[in-house]
Order: C-alpha cells, then sequence, then structure tokens
C-alpha cells in the first residue's frame, strides 16, 4: 500500500507552507510572549477565512470536506512557523459536532470560535486555545456534550501561542447524549493533528541546527564536523522523518482504518513528544552559549515542546496505551 501524498497534496502542503511563513513565525511568537501584540498569528479569523480551520468540516456543512491527512499536511507547516490557534483544536470540534450541520456551520464561517475543554465543568484542566474562543465545548458527566461560555481564569503560560487555560463555563446547553466513545475518538484526531504540528516544529528546529553547525568554526573546523555533533544531528533527522511516517499513518487511519486509530494516534503523539524535545535539546547544545539566550529563537521551540508533549496526554500514557493495544492484540 502506498502512503506518499500526491501531487495536488505536496502543492497543498507548499501553499500552506508559504502561508504560514508569511503570517507566522517566531518573530510573531516573541511578540506575544513578549506582551507586545494581544493575540496569536495568523489568528482564528484569517485560518477560517483561507478555510484550514474547516478543511474536515462536510461541505455540506459549509466545510471543505477534506481527509484528516490534509489538514495533518497544513498543521506540519503551521508547526514550523509557531502558528496559533492550533488546527486540533478545529479538528475535535469537528468531531463532537458530527451530524450538527447548524453549529458546524457556524464554526467553519467563524460565527463562533470554539474550544474543547478537559475536566470538570465547575472548573476545567488546562485546556488548549481557550483564550481565543467565544464557545467551549465539553463533557458533562460520563457522556454529555455540552456547548457553552465561560470565563478563562488568569494565569501564566509557559507558550502563549498554546492559548492554555482552566475554563469555567457560566452557561451551557446539552448538544448531544452518549457522546464517550466519539469523545475519545476526538481526542486521538486532536493527538494526530497536535503530532503534525510538532513534525513540522521539529523539522524547523533541526534545520536552526544544521545551518549552524554548517558555519561555526571552532579550533578551525566547522563544529559540523565533529562527530559529537553531526552524529546528534543525523539521529534528530531520523527521528524526524520517522515521526512523518507515524503522523501520516495515523491521519490516514483516521479516515480508511478506524479500528488503527487509537493505536496509530497514541503513537504519533508519543513519539511527537519525544522527537521534538531531542531535536530542541540538540540545537541549544550546538548553539552553545547563545542558545541559553532568551534572544534566540531556540527557546520559543522548547517552550511548545515542553508544553506539547502534556496536551492530551503525556508521553508515557500514550506509550501505554500502545503497549496494552498491541498485548490485547497478540
Amino acid at each position: 500500500m502506498n502512503f506518499d501524498i500526491d501531487d495536488e497534496q505536496r502543492n497543498f502542503a507548499d501553499h500552506a507552507r508559504t502561508f504560514f511563513s508569511d503570517q507566522a513565525g517566531p518573530e510573531h511568537a516573541r511578540a506575544l510572549l513578549d506582551g507586545e501584540v494581544s493575540g496569536p498569528a495568523p489568528g482564528r479569523e484569517l485560518l477560517d477565512e483561507l478555510g484550514f480551520s474547516s478543511l474536515t468540516i462536510p461541505e455540506e456543512a459549509g466545510g471543505v470536506g477534506a481527509e484528516l491527512l490534509n489538514m495533518a499536511l497544513v498543521a506540519e507547516q503551521a508547526g514550523r512557523q509557531l502558528a496559533a490557534p492550533s488546527l486540533a483544536t478545529a479538528a475535535r470540534a469537528t468531531v463532537l459536532l458530527e451530524g450538527h450541520d447548524e453549529l458546524l456551520g457556524k464554526v467553519a464561517s467563524g460565527e463562533i470560535a470554539v474550544a474543547v475543554l478537559d475536566g470538570p465543568l465547575e472548573e476545567s484542566r488546562p485546556s488548549l486555545d481557550v483564550r481565543t474562543a467565544t464557545h467551549f465545548l465539553a463533557l458533562d458527566g460520563d457522556d454529555a456534550l455540552v456547548l457553552g461560555t465561560g470565563t478563562v481564569l488568569d494565569a501564566e503560560e509557559i507558550d502563549p501561542t498554546r492559548g492554555i487555560g482552566r475554563v469555567r463555563l457560566t452557561s451551557h446547553e446539552v448538544v448531544a447524549t452518549g457522546m464517550a466513545e466519539r469523545w475519545e475518538r476526538a481526542s486521538q484526531v486532536a493527538c494526530v493533528i497536535i503530532a503534525a504540528e510538532s513534525l513540522g516544529a521539529a523539522e524547523r528546529v533541526v534545520e536552526l541546527s544544521l545551518e549552524h553547525a554548517k558555519q561555526r568554526e571552532t579550533f578551525g573546523r566547522v563544529i559540523g564536523s565533529y562527530q559529537s555533533v553531526k552524529h546528534a544531528l543525523v539521529d534528530n533527522w531520523v527521528g524526524v522523518n520517522q515521526l512523518r511516517s507515524l503522523v501520516w499513518w495515523a491521519a490516514w487511519a483516521a479516515d480508511h482504518a478506524p479500528d488503527q486509530l487509537p493505536v496509530a494516534a497514541s503513537a504519533a503523539k508519543a513519539y511527537a513528544a519525544s522527537t521534538f524535545e531531542v531535536a530542541c535539546e540538540t540545537l541549544i547544545h550546538t548553539l552553545g552559549a547563545i542558545g541559553f539566550t532568551w534572544e534566540h529563537d531556540a527557546h520559543l521551540y522548547w517552550r511548545r515542546a515542553k508544553v506539547d508533549r502534556l496536551l492530551l496526554g503525556s508521553e508515557s500514557d500514550h506509550l501505554i496505551r500502545v503497549a496494552e493495544a498491541s498485548l490485547l492484540s497478540a
């Protein structure tokens, strides 16, 4: 079976790469961190306008009707530039609102900006993209999906591009019941997109390491010629390409082999956590002294890596899921 992307998808990814390079980037993440701007780049409005947020929303509900793999390709390019909000939020909300075309239409048009909350309604656990949302989806009890408004509680963020915060709902209504299984599937889909964003960011980090290793000289040689440096960079490069295979498999499984999605999503999310963080650590070590300063972009990617590894379950949580599923199928 061929898991490679076709020419149309490559062109689509190239378009997304150009867009995010123009509209986002580390400089925007730094400005947000320093409090110079009030919101992340490119922001919800532009993502809605170009249809990136509504890629997986059915056409009859006002979306594009594309497969999750297409969104993963866009998310990879968004991750390279630390873009926000996360497309994982859009993908997760789309799964939760399947069959509710009127609500999906409002999401696709940007009439409402939705974030998904984890934890109790009284005060959620830290959740993604809540700071730019107008409405929140949450699970009440074991199976009731609710949509409502709420108050975002103040908290200091490690990576403000992720818009993470705790939310206390002030009003809500039940959208559907019997949603336990769909809630889990939506979380798995979101894990795939977060892994795709981590893939793009990790690849960019490896590129930054290579660029510096080819230019910086010490003792009359470029540092990339030393085994301790080049072996680490090769390991990072291999890790990125292995992660790409996992992300594409998981995204494909979401649409074509749903029985494989739980394992594929957890495998991609777990491997993304370690691959991205190790790549950031290698970049900091390769840079030397400048890598430990706030002036270099390395710390912006490092912050993203530290946050992403805990979103929707830690690396250990997902490795346990993969192990349990493998044992059950053995």
